[in-house]
């Protein structure tokens, strides 16, 4: 059946609901006060980071797996995934006592791999192959073939996609309670379910709500294909926003995006990095790369939701604590408050110190510094790092290392150099 005839209604949602009420959680709908004061609007937020696997992944895994007949059942399901759907499939098999196969790349963190065979239990066998995603999907569906068993996509299925809508559902029946009518609603795009889902129940139920897609910088697979008028596959993405890190969206849900959201959004991964760090320090949540897209999404939209009411869907909180460093840095990094040089010092008593007073402004700190001396040489290469209180002293700053040594090498320019050395 081609993609653009296979969708979803808004019964097809009710019906979802209707399946998982007794298994997944009604996260709450929250307005958040801080926010709401930061963009003058009231936002409130959708708190799937809540839900008993962590992201809204179960509800489409559920839905999917359970509409299942019974012969296919017990044949088994498959999944590929090293993150959220995995723990959605895997939760799923235990609840419904099934034989699921989960295949993850060999690089998939330990973390992760614990969290499925927590939720899985004795129902999952855990399959580690291939070094990418793709090795891995590969693995996946040959096995799947094999055995005769069900692969359950975790994105670009009707019923996955209906499972995921559910969120929609509870969004405008908390709404309807307290009389609020929503002006725009924000959602994460990986491979679309998510938004496919929750768009094809708002245009039933709240058409009045402008629907924002909202992708990584790195990743915007939904973005280019809605340019091109055709599903496009990225040769090359940024992973560093894992949930939402696809190079090629769904058929289906291509076609139900077009259809029905108003905008998309593309989010540098940095900016999500600096959202992690507040939503963590002002609201105490820890939201995940992909949790975070859609509060990110609300700098560039401030002027559009001031006064307005508006819904956020923070889809996920496996954030995983081992990667905090490296949120902090890309956070600095985009607010142009941390800069790498490459610098030739002279190989002399004081230089270091001449540096210090000349380069270095008042509030600025030294965050790294390498320097090998070498006896046969008059200068010595040093990689150093210097943090700011301000961004806006970077101009001075560049100025004056320049001065320093006019042939030095900004690092931060080039994101090669900053791989191999930072």
């Amino acid at each position: 059946m081609a993609a653009e005839t296979q969708t979803v209604t808004a019964q097809d949602v009710e019906d979802a609901f209707l399946r998982l009420q007794n298994t997944v959680k009604t996260t709450p709908l929250e307005k958040d006060h801080y926010l709401s004061k930061k963009y003058e609007c009231n936002i409130y937020l959708k708190r799937e980071d809540l839900q008993w696997v962590r992201s809204f992944k179960l509800r489409g895994a559920y839905n999917a797996i359970s509409v299942l007949p019974a012969s296919q059942q017990n044949k088994g399901i498959t999944c590929a995934s090293a993150g959220n759907h995995a723990q959605g499939v895997a939760f799923t098999a235990q609840q419904l006592n099934l034989k699921a196969v989960i295949f993850m790349p060999v690089t998939t963190p330990n973390q992760k791999i614990n969290q499925v065979r927590f939720f899985g239990g004795t129902n999952v066998d855990i399959r580690l192959i291939g070094d990418t995603f793709d090795d891995c999907l590969k693995e996946a569906l040959a096995f799947t073939d094999a055995h005769d068993m069900t692969f359950i996509d975790p994105f670009n299925n009707v019923n996955t996609i209906a499972g995921q809508g559910t969120i929609a559902k509870e969004i405008i029946e908390t709404a309807n309670n307290e009389q609020i009518e929503f002006d725009y609603l924000f959602g994460a795009i990986g491979g679309g379910g998510l938004m496919s889902g929750v768009a094809t129940y708002f245009a039933e139920y709240s058409p009045q709500t402008k629907l924002i897609g909202v992708e990584p910088l790195g990743a915007s697979s939904m973005f280019q294909s809605i340019s091109q008028d055709k599903v496009i596959t990225l040769q090359n993405i940024d992973k560093f926003v894992d949930g939402a890190s696809v190079a090629r969206v769904g058929d289906i849900t291509f076609h139900i995006c077009r259809k029905y959201l108003d905008h998309y959004l593309q989010i540098d991964e940095g900016a999500v990095c600096s959202t992690i760090l507040d939503m963590y320090s002002k609201q105490a949540i820890v939201a995940e790369p992909a949790g975070a897209l859609s509060v990110s999404a609300l700098e560039q939209y401030k002027s559009q939701i001031k006064g307005k009411n508006v819904v956020c869907i923070i889809s996920g909180g496996n954030n995983d604590i081992n990667r905090m460093k490296e949120i902090e840095e890309r956070s600095l990094l985009f607010e142009e408050m941390k800069h790498y040089f490459i610098l030739n010092f002279p190989q002399r008593p004081g230089a270091l110190r001449q540096f210090v007073n000349d380069v270095l402004g008042s509030h600025d700190d030294i965050t790294k510094f390498e320097y090998l001396k070498k006896s046969s040489q008059n200068t010595g290469t040093v990689i150093i790092g210097i943090q700011l209180q301000n961004h806006e002293d970077l101009t001075a700053l560049l100025k004056r290392v320049n001065q320093f040594d006019p042939k030095n090498i900004y690092i931060n320019e080039n994101k090669m150099l900053y791989s191999l050395l930072i």
